[in-house]
């Protein structure tokens, strides 16, 4: 990547809106219209495949922040992901 290459904000703008939505759909925020946390680990599961997407199709072409902030929503979403997966395992049982 070139020395002079800023960061766009509109990138990281994406990245939180996209981290916000897994959020949603992990229950971690509450659903805005009905106020109760839900979880949909199929809409969950699209989105960090959508980010994990991104960071093959962007490789070399981030600025480090930008590669910082990508690497660190996907962990965490990861974490959440799993541990909700689990909690529905264990529901289930």
């Amino acid at each position: 990547m070139p020395a002079s290459a800023e960061a766009d904000p509109r990138f990281s703008e994406f990245i939180l809106l996209q981290a916000q939505n897994a959020g949603l759909f992990l229950g971690q925020i509450p659903n805005p219209l009905s106020g109760q946390k839900q979880i949909n680990l199929r809409a969950a599961q699209t989105v960090l495949d959508s980010l994990e997407m991104l960071v093959a199709k962007t490789r070399g072409n981030l600025t480090p922040p930008e590669a910082k902030l990508l690497t660190a929503a996907l962990t965490n979403l990861r974490r959440l992901f799993e541990q909700a997966e689990q909690a529905a395992i264990d529901s289930d049982s």
